[in-house]
């Protein structure tokens, strides 16, 4: 895919899913090594990287995407394999707005659960 054509199908990505999720709260979209990163309400919930869709996972969700069969995020890095946390989308987001949401809402558990383990602890 030529990278006009991959922009134009990450800015088709993004907007249906700002539409789809709605109901949720306020998807937005930064720039991230040609790719897209998408938040809901400021949390990290998917990518979007070489024309398709991926939704944060982690260890608590990560048995309901391998019984949906989604495979991990991969790419290369100094030339080796590497792998993020991140889960194909279904092919059913892409139609239907309910699956989106259903999705989706793994995504962002799994984001918050990130955030939380980020932020640092205040001494009482």
């Amino acid at each position: 895919m030529s990278t006009a054509k991959q922009k134009e199908r990450h800015a088709e990505i993004v907007d249906w899913v700002s539409e789809s999720l709605e109901p949720l709260g306020i998807v937005t979209a930064r720039a991230m090594m040609g790719g897209q990163t998408l938040y809901c309400d400021g949390v990290v919930f998917a990518i979007v990287a070489g024309g398709e869709l991926w939704f944060k996972a982690d260890a608590a969700t990560d048995h309901e995407w391998d019984s949906a069969g989604r495979e991990k995020f991969t790419y290369d890095r100094d030339g080796k394999p590497a792998s993020m946390n991140y889960r194909l989308a279904p092919d059913d987001v892409y139609d239907y707005p309910e699956e989106m949401m259903r999705w989706a809402e793994l995504g962002l558990v799994a984001g918050r659960r990130a955030a939380a383990k980020k932020k640092p602890k205040k001494d009482t």
